[in-house]
């Protein structure tokens, strides 16, 4: 019986093939992704089991498994889950499979036998939350899936992204400029099909993790380094390119609102999940 995919996980199906050959070389996405991987490898030691939500085509979960973590990658798309299955299978990682990050709290009991126990910790990386309107269930299934002490690190859209303002108002495009702003849904589309996005604030994620986590620290990912939207053009400007990382890595706590992208890490607390 066929499957009615919701219209983020129709658009990420659609493009899911020809994802790494879109994305994979632009340097600016390459940069973000590496400061993200720093923070990872310090919020999940050796051996430690992670969970990942909206792994994509499994280029962070490849890239942790190399570095000796045992990672559990899902995503709601079944087309990134067979390019992801290629990557991982090879590694003897754990086979990924398709999991609605916005309805974690119905597969928590799911991933908790398959991984035999709760995960040392779960992350999200390059907004693959900023599809979910309603984080409420991803939270429930979170506290539920990570045991206590353990992290969960989120990456999602930054608000007050300065890199998207320029690059948007350079294109012309006022409208795109602001839209980070809304506190609604933003209606997004990717590979020809429709979908809608919600840019999740400090404060409401704040809210939405408690009382099973409390947050840690925050960083921003991409203060200087531009958003994906001033590719091509910056990835033919890589010393340029280089010069923006290394003020990224002076500002990026101080300045972490202003990041294409911002990296919230909490850390579970010993109050009991919901069932």
């Amino acid at each position: 019986m066929a499957v009615t995919l919701h219209p983020a996980a129709q658009a990420f199906d659609s493009i899911a093939a020809r994802f790494d050959t879109r994305y994979g070389h632009w340097r600016s996405v390459a940069a973000q992704r590496a400061a993200v991987r720093r923070c990872l490898v310090r919020a999940f030691p050796v051996g430690a089991s992670v969970l990942e939500l909206g792994g994509g085509t499994a280029e962070d979960a490849a890239w942790l498994t190399r570095q000796g973590r045992v990672v559990t990658m899902t995503d709601v798309s079944p087309t990134m889950i067979e390019v992801a299955r290629a990557k991982l299978a090879p590694l003897g990682a754990p086979l990924p499979y398709v999991v609605d990050a916005g309805a974690l709290d119905d597969a928590a009991s799911s991933l908790v036998m398959r991984n035999e126990g709760p995960f040392d910790g779960a992350f999200s990386n390059f907004a693959a939350l900023n599809c979910i309107t309603d984080l409420t269930p991803t939270a429930r299934g979170l506290a539920q899936v990570v045991r206590p002490g353990g992290h969960a690190v989120l990456v999602v859209f930054g608000t007050l992204s300065v890199g998207e303002v320029v690059v948007q108002l350079i294109r012309r495009d006022p409208r795109a400029a602001i839209r980070r702003w809304s506190r609604g849904d933003v209606t997004a589309k990717l590979g020809g099909q429709t979908f809608s996005v919600r840019y999740h604030r400090r404060g409401d994620l704040i809210r939405v993790m408690a009382p099973w986590f409390h947050l840690i620290s925050t960083k921003g990912i991409g203060v200087f380094v531009p958003p994906s939207a001033a590719e091509p053009w910056i990835s033919g400007w890589p010393s340029l390119l280089r010069g923006l990382e290394f003020a990224d890595g002076i500002v990026s706590g101080a300045l972490a609102p202003l990041g294409d992208h911002v990296l919230y890490a909490f850390e579970r607390t010993t109050v009991a999940a919901a069932s």
